[in-house]
């Protein structure tokens, strides 16, 4: 059996790393993942984040001649 600590570890680590790297390939910096952990809001203040910032690393839809 794996002990409850090692349990948590694993399935933080399951939410974590995938979250790092929206934020990585979004261009924001990767740090902000960690709002998941935050008790409450932390995963609803990601998802607006994501949803309604604009992405740094997003192609502009403008063409300037």
């Amino acid at each position: 059996m794996v002990p409850e600590i090692m349990q948590v570890v694993i399935v933080g680590m399951m939410i974590l790393v995938p979250t790092f790297l929206i934020y990585k390939k979004a261009g924001f910096n990767p740090l902000w993942a960690a709002l998941v952990f935050l008790p409450g809001f932390g995963l609803l203040i990601i998802f607006l984040q994501l949803a309604f910032w604009p992405w740094p690393n997003a192609k502009s839809t403008t063409e300037h001649d």
